[in-house]
């Protein structure tokens, strides 16, 4: 059997696209953003038809699928005096036809945007002598001028004045408006220069050359079937619409709710002000939204996942169902974070995790969360950032961890996340920046158990709460480790790191740590005692950092960051096979 033909290609008259987006029978779907093309774009586009030169195909869906409805809304310029159901809906063409329909169509000026940006209105006019001289380059003949047609220059002074049609005639430059209609222009420019032969003979020779190839434009229009899937849409738009504005799923589920009189937008723009009120939240995307809500609704069915086509089929009903609980569990999921000591976006090992601790969070929505339950979350959560089971196969993992671990804190088996769990102990060797969720990971562990700033003896989470500047530096320093030969790979890992205070830092400088030491001693009026319990907040053995031991140092405390992970994780690390330290 053949395969099912799912499109149709052809062309259509430029002017008969137009005129069907301007009665309506052609539209957008709502998720289609307005339109962002600028003057010199559109001057560009006028140019490339004027010389019949190809400006790519437009796309269309056909309408009428009951299974894949979108909120149509007309081209931008485009006024309907009833409520028209399209045909068809544009997917990829939207800045062309807009462009072309305000220019050639619309009978208004054009409101569009200067190179920076600058919203302007504008009218477009050709200059015919140079639309008709092979030397000058086509786009130096689509002149753009103000709303009032009046070009002035920097001291307000009038360079170019084409305000009236007298004006317009005596400097042969023919309003782009009129193209489609341009037998009345011509016949009174032919009689503003009495029938002079030679300019009715330019003229002639103008709407031959340039005017004739608007008229005669055909656009390559690829007509996608009404059969055409959701999902297979919002792909498809999201590989052709390369020049605009970005599109997600969001957008589109907000077209289909929209329907039925619901602005998603709105209600996402609510809950974001709320949600971001938190620090650890900033970041939080309208998807990640959209995602717990499904895999709320999914769980529901006992088919719980979280992928495009999941998103796009979840329907208004759940939406309303679910939205709050996951408001709700999006704020639990914060304040379950600052108990672990991440207090910020930028600390947050994983935000794809987040979205699975929400939705855990608003599915547990009926049960209290005791302390034995917010141990395994605990257990669960530094599994997945130290397994680093979050940076693939996302969707997936989503889905099993929020059932999974919903059960196991209802009595149920372990999840796989802690099953799958494991951490090298060489990878500590490999962490060097905040790039690696593992790297966030362990700096959050230090200061959730009991981290202290060196120089002020105030534990790191509170000078952090207080807006002091922290970060994670080097307990040997650089400049140190270079002048006693330490390989770079070793001295720059996160074992040979902490969080500090910028002034603590500041006073470590780039000294041997049994002089910065003796010099917090005596600056802070500290004790050695209290000193060396502060170094032990942060799993550093003193009396090795004391005497400059960088090997011995090293060595001990890889061993007690891999218990401190250990016991994060509430699973053992296998030790055996591990690197040399090579200095």
């Amino acid at each position: 059997m053949p395969p099912v033909k799912k499109f149709d290609s052809d062309s259509m008259p430029l002017l008969d696209l137009l005129r069907s987006a301007k009665e309506g029978k052609t539209q957008l779907p709502d998720f289609q953003r307005s339109w962002v093309w600028n003057d010199d774009q559109i001057c560009s586009l006028l140019a490339s038809i004027s010389l019949s030169y190809p400006i790519g195909a437009v796309m269309m869906l056909e309408t009428g699928n009951p299974d894949v409805r979108f909120q149509p809304r007309p081209i931008e310029g485009v006024t309907l005096n009833n409520p028209t159901e399209p045909g068809q809906l544009i997917l990829d063409g939207q800045q062309r036809l807009t462009s072309l329909f305000q220019t050639l169509l619309s009978g208004k000026p054009v409101k569009t945007k200067d190179i920076r940006g600058k919203e302007i209105y504008r009218w477009y006019y050709i200059d015919i002598a140079k639309a008709l001289n092979p030397s000058i380059d086509r786009e130096e003949a689509i002149v753009s001028v103000p709303e009032d047609k009046i070009i002035r220059n920097f001291g307000k002074e009038i360079v170019s004045d084409y305000s009236t049609s007298e004006k317009e005639y005596q400097n042969e430059m023919f309003p782009v408006s009129q193209i489609f209609d341009s037998s009345d222009w011509m016949t009174s420019h032919n009689e503003y220069w009495d029938y002079e032969k030679e300019k009715v003979k330019f003229f002639n020779k103008f709407n031959n050359d340039i005017l004739k190839q608007f008229e005669h434009y055909d656009v390559p229009v690829i007509l996608l079937h009404k059969e055409t899937p959701r999902e297979a849409v919002c792909k498809v738009f999201e590989k052709m619409n390369t020049g605009g504005v970005p599109l997600d799923v969001f957008e589109l589920v907000t077209a289909t709710f929209a329907i039925y009189k619901f602005k998603l937008r709105e209600d996402w723009t609510k809950r974001e002000k709320e949600l971001k009120k938190h620090s650890v939240l900033k970041n939080i995307q309208k998807t990640d939204f959209l995602q717990a809500v499904t895999l709320l609704a999914t769980l529901e069915d006992s088919s719980v996942s979280c992928k495009r086509k999941d998103i796009l089929n979840l329907t208004l009903k759940q939406y309303k169902e679910w939205a709050d609980l996951v408001t709700q569990g999006f704020e639990q999921a914060a304040k379950f974070l600052h108990t672990q000591k991440i207090f910020s976006d930028r600390d947050l090992p994983y935000q794809t995790q987040l979205t699975a601790l929400a939705a855990i969070f608003a599915a547990l929505s009926d049960r209290a969360i005791g302390a034995g339950a917010n141990a395994k979350l605990a257990n669960w959560y530094w599994c997945g950032v130290f397994g680093e089971l979050y940076s693939s196969a996302i969707e997936s993992r989503l889905a099993k961890d929020v059932s999974q671990v919903r059960d196991w804190i209802n009595g149920g088996a372990e999840p796989d996340t802690i099953r799958d769990a494991n951490f090298t102990p060489d990878r500590l060797l490999s962490l060097y920046t905040r790039r690696s969720a593992a790297y966030k990971g362990l700096s959050a562990l230090l200061l959730r158990d009991g981290g202290c700033d060196f120089f002020t003896s105030y534990p790191i989470d509170t000078l952090m709460d207080f807006n002091k500047a922290i970060d994670i530096h080097h307990i040997f320093p650089r400049q140190w480790c270079k002048n006693n030969s330490i390989a770079a790979e070793v001295y720059d890992c996160a074992i040979n790191k902490t969080p500090l205070s910028a002034k603590t830092n500041k006073m470590i400088g780039g000294k041997a740590p049994s002089i910065y030491l003796t010099d917090i001693q005596k600056k802070s009026d500290i004790s050695v005692e209290n000193l060396d319990e502060i170094l032990r907040s942060h799993v550093i053995e003193p009396a090795r950092l004391r005497i400059d031991n960088f090997d011995t140092f090293f060595q001990a405390r890889k061993n007690a960051l891999l218990d401190r992970i250990e016991k994060a994780m509430g699973k053992p690390i296998l030790r055996e096979a591990t690197k040399e330290v090579e200095n």
